[in-house]
């Protein structure tokens, strides 16, 4: 199991800076503006996802992940369990997937219910809806993105900051207005 990734402590924040600029710590500790000329020659195709691929973008930025019994990546961000799926046929979709840490009490439904409504209105990403659990309420967050045609290593790498970066900001959201609770946060095996 990943311990959690930016929940605290001396590394909180850094990975929200790693997640809004995915180059390798040495270029971004390079001074001065970069400018990229792009010719015909190296204009990077896009490729077919593939497990590898988002296990690598998320390397990259110096993220702990682990894959699932099901073939998934997933790890944990500020405390709250993220998985990256590939979807579809012939996996071409990719879903950055969140699920918070907390629960709310099944009394809650209907006042989740219509801010998870006003939120899906209000904002492109992430999609964001509730579950019935054990626990109580579950609350999910996803950005799925179609790449039919294959991915280039940039839109990849936008695709996996998106989920992470407006899940994050909705859980945020939640934590701050939710009461507090004395549940620990869902294990691996859930």
């Amino acid at each position: 199991m990943s311990p959690p990734i930016g929940g605290g402590g001396r590394g909180a924040g850094r990975w929200l800076a790693r997640l809004l600029n995915p180059r390798p710590p040495a270029a971004r500790r390079s001074s001065g503006a970069q400018v990229r000329t792009i010719t015909n020659t190296q204009v990077e195709k896009p490729r077919p996802l593939s497990t590898q691929r988002v296990g690598d973008d998320l390397s990259r930025r110096g993220y702990r992940f682990r894959i699932d019994d099901d073939g998934d990546v997933t790890g944990t961000w500020d405390g709250n369990r993220f998985w990256f799926l590939l979807l579809g046929e012939h996996d071409e979709i990719l879903q950055v997937r969140g699920r918070w840490a907390g629960t709310l009490p099944a009394g809650a439904r209907l006042a989740v219910l219509q801010a998870a409504n006003d939120w899906n209105r209000e904002r492109i990403w992430p999609k964001v809806y509730t579950r019935e659990e054990s626990s109580g309420l579950a609350l999910y967050a996803e950005v799925s993105v179609d790449f039919e045609h294959g991915a280039t290593e940039d839109q990849l790498a936008q695709t996996v900051s998106c989920g992470l970066v407006t899940a994050s900001q909705f859980f945020s959201t939640v934590a701050s207005l939710a009461p507090p609770s004395d549940e620990k946060p869902p294990s691996d095996e859930e």
